[in-house]
């Protein structure tokens, strides 16, 4: 089993970003409308991802702006969040069923 999801806390440098970002959440569902990395807005697509997180160190200027993004896309790990045995405990459960509830929120199959 692939093993994601560091702990609430943890600092990253996604790819191509300038910015850092702090891990504030998991198993994101974006809702209304997402700004592209290149300005634009558009409605959000029926998507989930593995974070949420806010800039570094601003911290949640915004109440409805929540940056959304998978393991894959970390270019760097600045900084590893608090962990404790309940983080592993709730870490372990994600990482059994994430691709199995992301597949049914997105409306796919294991046959896709």
């Amino acid at each position: 089993m692939k093993e994601r999801f560091l702990p609430i806390g943890s600092v990253v440098l996604l790819k191509g970003a300038k910015k850092e970002l702090m891990i504030t959440s998991y198993c994101i569902f974006p809702t209304g409308t997402q700004i592209q990395k290149d300005g634009t807005e558009k409605e959000a697509d029926k998507k989930m991802y593995e974070y949420g997180g806010c800039t570094y160190p601003e911290g949640i200027v915004e109440a409805n702006v929540i940056h959304a993004f998978n393991h894959a896309d970390i270019d760097k790990i600045l900084f590893v969040g608090y962990e404790t045995d309940q983080y592993k405990e709730f870490t372990g459960i994600l990482n059994g069923g994430y691709e199995i509830y992301k597949q049914k929120y997105e409306g796919k199959t294991t046959e896709e």
